[in-house]
């Protein structure tokens, strides 16, 4: 007798996709990998009704099956594209050690797991190869169907990750300590965003691209200028997408609504659709999402007041000609307004007086071409990519004002467009076991600033009007050379040229000025895997970010030093067995010529170089399986980020960088079970950011931080249906996690940012 659970599609993910199963007896299991997974797994007569573990996260159905299987006496053998056979495994016996009795062997032909592939590194590596520090974020199937997922997700649960919090579409992110200012100048990001192979943003702060069929977001940690170029000081936000599938037509729909307290209720809805057009040669893969997000706070008679509303789509367009290529054509557009900020004036407050309301957009579109070669012979990749960015900032500047000469100043306006080109061919390939890349970048940015200042009964007034355009041209490589059976060598280079345009329309007319400058960034490592599953490894590496300029109040223009950062770093990555892992890393940077965006004593943002920064940290996570029916995680870093040289022209007693948590740390439970006969999940997640200051100016820094972060999540399959349930900030806390909001109202009075109240979610999800 064969009993067997048939799916004939291929896998929706591909080779690997997010596998979700509760715990449950090995029959159901199995039922439920072939489900989710589209694929045909028989067996030989009826399997023992032994319990399995619940496994969750994105993997092969190869290394599903094995950990389903482990500890049965069964393995799985792959018998076609789309088809699986379970059989009972070979067993050798060894009377001379107890240890070894019983143990199983796997059975030739069984397909051993995949492991976590990279891409960041702009070649496919596996996470237990790569000498750096990074981070691999899966998301599960509810925060991949959901448009409340954001940056803010990825940041919980990367140790060395920091943002701002102003709000949606107007914070910046920092790693690892590399934290130039709270403000949002004109100085370029210290952190790249990336959408696949292109970047999205260059000086812009983050976009909070919702994370609604993404596949997983990469963090590399650290300066990443052989890969990357100017503007990755402190490293890399990837967010790696599903592309379209070629074989498979499916079609998600989600929905879900949350209730905040003192607030609204939220609704959110997402459909993400796949098509192939012609079955294993073109396909269209569709999404939209929609989100009506709840405000809060209540300013004067408006409740709720800082709520906002979220509309995204993307599309990806894939051709496979034959031959190892693929084609593929995406595209992006997310409008995210903020109908007000989110700061109160005393600690604790949901409510402010009345006054002016400051709402915020932050609109992208993206457009994306890919060309890829995968072969025996060298991969070849072809990107190229354009990115329009608008973000405006509305003030109320009815307080902090009047120093302009305007009468009666009601609005401060701060309108920015951003234009981003992304351009680069690269090639990868190996000779034995020595691997190598080399690709040509080049990389064009404009940004176009307008700051005026609106009067209720004059005219406006035009504070600055600044256009600044950067072009880059790189040639970049990376070598890695085995030393041994054990040891390799990585050594990489980038050979940039890069030049910078910046215009600013004064009362005397249009001033110029324009700055080139040629350089390298290299970077270079050294592994050792004393065993498959375990890497130690030491790296340093390097980035420059060019120098900007600024106006000063009498229309001289100041050219500032490009600063540089150069880090040390040691780490050591420990999988111990399937289901624990093990991270640590030690780093040490030294940052020179620091630039940073500075308050005025107008309210208005100037640049200059703040000094040399010295930045020592710890970072740890570690995840792991226990018994059955339980999986823990958690993680901890300790960052010490402060000035060694000040130039800032000002005595300071507390030299330690802005916004940087001095330590932060995270733990999670998850406990898997069945509900109905079907798999059900509940977890419960707390973290802890501690103390940080404001701003480096002893006049206007704050104190804030010092806070904990709380959720509850249960998930539950019901037939075609997967149902959810959370509930974050249980306790209700409302501490001050970022103590700025209008900068012209700064110099009279103290600002806070509460955290978001206690809120419950509920969402429902289904496929067809």
């Amino acid at each position: 007798m064969v009993s067997c659970w048939s799916n004939a599609a291929e896998a929706r993910d591909g080779p690997s996709g997010v596998i979700d199963i509760a715990a449950a007896r090995l029959p159901t299991a199995i039922a439920e990998l072939s489900e989710e997974a589209g694929v045909s797994i028989g067996a030989e007569g009826r399997l023992p009704d032994l319990p399995t573990p619940a496994i969750h996260g994105r993997m092969s159905v190869a290394k599903a099956l094995s950990r389903l299987l482990r500890g049965t006496g069964y393995v799985a053998r792959r018998v076609g594209s789309t088809a699986w056979r379970i059989e009972k495994a070979a067993v050798r016996r060894n009377h001379g050690s107890a240890k070894e009795a019983g143990q199983v062997v796997l059975a030739p032909g069984a397909v051993a797991a995949e492991p976590i592939v990279v891409t960041a590194s702009k070649r496919s590596s596996t996470l237990d190869d790569l000498p750096m520090a990074v981070a691999v974020v899966q998301l599960d199937r509810n925060q991949a169907d959901m448009p409340t997922s954001g940056t803010a997700v990825i940041a919980g649960q990367t140790e060395g990750f920091a943002m701002t919090s102003l709000g949606p579409g107007r914070n910046r992110m920092y790693l690892r300590g590399v934290a130039d200012s709270p403000f949002t100048g004109e100085t370029q990001s210290t952190v790249a965003v990336l959408l696949d192979e292109t970047r999205l943003t260059f000086s812009a702060p983050d976009p909070d691209i919702r994370l609604v069929d993404v596949e997983r977001v990469e963090v590399l940690k650290g300066p990443q200028g052989s890969l990357y170029g100017t503007g990755a000081l402190g490293g890399i936000y990837h967010v790696v997408t599903h592309r379209a599938d070629l074989d498979d037509s499916s079609l998600a729909v989600s929905a879900s609504a949350d209730n905040v307290a003192h607030g609204g209720t939220g609704l959110s809805g997402s459909a993400i659709g796949n098509l192939p057009i012609v079955r294993g040669a073109a396909a269209l893969r569709l999404v939209g999402y929609s989100a009506d997000e709840a405000g809060w706070l209540d300013t004067g008679d408006r409740r709720d007041s800082n709520s906002s509303q979220l509309l995204g789509a993307r599309a990806n367009l894939a051709v496979e000609p034959g031959g190892g290529w693929r084609a593929d054509l995406s595209g992006l557009i997310q409008l995210l307004e903020s109908r007000d900020s989110r700061y109160v004036y005393s600690p604790g407050a949901r409510v402010r007086p009345a006054q002016q309301s400051e709402p915020h957009d932050n609109d992208v579109r993206h457009l994306a071409a890919r060309l890829t070669r995968k072969g025996d012979g060298a991969d070849i990749t072809l990107s190229t990519g354009m990115t329009w960015h608008e973000v405006d900032d509305t003030l109320d500047a009815t307080v902090g004002a009047g120093g302009f000469g305007v009468a009666s100043p009601s609005l401060f306006k701060d309108e920015r467009a951003y234009r981003l080109w992304d351009s680069e061919a690269r090639i990868d390939g190996g000779w034995g076991r020595w691997r190598w890349l080399i690709g040509l970048s080049h990389v064009e940015a404009r940004q176009d600033a307008t700051p005026q200042l609106q009067s209720f009964t004059g005219p406006t007034l035009i504070i600055d009007d600044n256009r600044r355009e950067t072009h880059e041209t790189a040639l970049f490589g990376d070598v890695s050379i085995p030393l041994g059976r054990s040891w390799n060598l990585d050594a990489g280079a980038r050979l940039f040229r890069s030049s910078t345009k910046e215009t600013h329309r004064l009362l005397a007319g249009p001033a110029t000025t324009r700055r080139n400058r040629n350089g390298i960034t290299p970077s270079v490592a050294l592994s050792w895997k004393p065993r498959p599953n375990e890497l130690i490894f030491i790296r340093y590496a390097s980035a420059y970010r060019q120098g900007d300029s600024d106006v000063r109040p009498g229309g001289e223009i100041i050219a500032l030093k490009s600063d540089e950062l150069e880090t040390l770093e040691a780490g050591w990555r420990r999988s111990i067995g399937q289901d624990a892992h093990l991270v640590i890393g030690l780093f040490a940077s030294r940052w020179s010529n620091l630039q940073s965006d500075m308050l005025l004593d107008n309210g208005l943002i100037e640049s200059g170089n703040a000094g040399d920064a010295r930045i020592l940290g710890a970072e740890v996570s570690a995840d792991a399986q226990l018994g059955a029916d339980f999986r823990l995680e958690g993680g901890a870093n300790f960052t010490n980020a402060r000035l060694v040289r000040n130039m800032l022209g000002t005595d300071l007693d507390d030299r330690r960088l802005p916004v940087v948590p001095r330590f932060a740390a995270r733990a999670k439970l998850t406990q898997y079970f069945t509900l109905a006969g079907e798999g059900a999940q509940i977890s419960a997640a707390v973290r802890y950011v501690g103390p940080q200051r404001l701003s480096f100016d002893p006049d206007i820094d704050r104190p804030m931080g010092s806070y904990f972060e709380t959720r509850i999540e249960a998930q539950a399959r019901l037939g075609r249906f997967r149902i959810s349930a959370a509930a974050d900030n249980l306790i209700g806390g409302s501490y001050d996690n970022f103590a700025f909001g209008n900068s012209l109202r700064f110099a009279t009075t103290r600002q806070y940012t509460p955290q978001r109240p206690a809120s419950v979610s509920i969402g429902l999800m289904t496929e067809f």
